[in-house]
């Protein structure tokens, strides 16, 4: 009963900070400069704590990113759909920024720290993400780069496989091998067979 008392304390607050946030922003997109400087100074703290989990190993580049992902949402405010959640929108347009980064950097281990995720963005700023979001990174970490590749673009960001091809510079056979296989390793893993 109290985890699902804590869950729902948790979703309610997660919408609730969903619809703050969005409000403060529509109102600065109505001209309210006071709303956007708060909605700006609140999302630098929650980007700051996502950051942070992702650039464990480069600290110094955490306000630096965080400015690059600020001015992004600035410039592209006008290209957020009040229909949709603002945090997805901002959380895009992070995780995109995030992958330039590592991908400037020519590293390999792009999100090997940790697993995207809109609610982990949005959550307590600075909290840790979930045991279970570590342990399912560990088991990615462990995969070659063609399976955990294909894995977490196609099934946890939600690409297509023609998408995924793009990203990775593989063939669109082999992302969906990659994914068969790598799934299929993940279990092994997961029963403790390897």
């Amino acid at each position: 009963m109290d985890r699902t008392t804590d869950h729902a304390a948790h979703n309610a607050a997660l919408r609730n900070r969903e619809m703050h946030l969005k409000s403060l922003f529509v109102a600065g997109q109505d001209g309210d400069g006071r709303a956007y400087r708060t909605f700006l100074s609140e999302l630098s703290t929650h980007l700051r704590g996502y950051l942070r989990g992702r650039l464990q190993r480069q600290p110094g580049e955490i306000e630096d990113l965080l400015q690059e992902v600020l001015l992004a949402v600035h410039n592209g405010r006008h290209t957020y759909r009040s229909d949709q959640p603002l945090t997805a929108w901002v959380f895009a347009i992070a995780r995109y920024k995030l992958t330039d980064f590592f991908r400037a950097r020519s590293r390999g281990d792009v999100f090997n720290d940790s697993l995207d995720d809109t609610a982990e963005l949005f959550a307590e700023p600075e909290l840790e993400p979930a045991q279970a979001s570590r342990d399912l990174s560990k088991l990615l970490s462990e995969l070659p780069d063609r399976q955990r590749l294909p894995i977490m673009h196609v099934k946890l960001e939600g690409l297509s496989v023609t998408e995924t091809a793009k990203v990775t510079g593989l063939s669109e056979s082999a992302v969906k091998i990659g994914v068969h296989r790598g799934l299929k390793a993940l279990a092994a893993r997961i029963r403790g067979t390897r």
